[in-house]
């Protein structure tokens, strides 16, 4: 499969080989969704807490006599049924986090790559240096392309750092290196920028498993 590669001004500089078991495989929505579930419940805290019985500051002395009052006996002040008492199975400190295992992620991720390339959101551009780091410049450029939201990766050996702060000024568009490549993300934005040093990595980090 082949793909036009464009720089950051919409103009055709070149032409890059795609691999088919990554960027055109048959896609398995409820595998992008459990992947996604996945992402998310790891990062969930986890720290909702409320008090049992024993938890409960007070003393553990009678309200009130057993008899003579016309209320039904109790022993302590602490139960669920006293204003100020213990929650009734109340959430407790727990891990949400589920395991996945490292085929089905690599299988969720070339999901991904292939539905964004299906429909032609994936761009792939030559390299994101700028000449310095003013985000005017940067937004300008960015004009050559119709996105709402952007995601840009690069190589992580890549020095980005004039586009990196040029685009932190710039609402809905992100950076990522090509090892923090995930399904959320790529799911999230509008469209992919993936940088052609990117791509061999992505291929090659990818390419262990077999469709």
């Amino acid at each position: 499969m082949k793909k036009q590669v464009v720089n950051l001004l919409n103009k055709n500089v070149s032409e890059i080989e795609l691999s088919d078991s990554i960027f055109g495989i048959k896609v398995f929505p409820d595998l992008i969704h459990q992947y996604i579930r996945y992402q998310n419940a790891k990062l969930r805290q986890g720290s909702h807490k409320t008090k049992t019985r024993s938890e409960v500051n007070g003393r553990a002395k009678k309200p009130f006599s057993q008899k003579g009052t016309g209320n039904a006996r109790q022993g302590s002040s602490k139960p669920p049924n006293f204003r100020g008492g213990a929650t009734s199975m109340g959430p407790q400190n727990r891990d949400h986090s589920f395991s996945l295992n490292k085929k089905e992620k690599t299988l969720a991720l070339k999901c991904a790559l292939s539905n964004k390339a299906d429909k032609e959101e994936i761009i792939f551009i030559d390299s994101l240096k700028v000449d310095n780091h003013k985000t005017k410049n940067l937004h300008k450029s960015l004009k050559n392309f119709d996105f709402n939201s952007a995601l840009f990766i690069h190589s992580e050996d890549a020095k980005n750092e004039n586009f990196k702060r040029a685009s932190s000024n710039i609402p809905r568009l992100a950076m990522l290196s090509d090892k923090g490549l995930n399904v959320r993300d790529l799911m999230t934005f509008e469209k992919i920028f993936i940088e052609t040093k990117a791509v061999e990595k992505i291929t090659k980090r990818l390419s262990w498993i077999t469709n």
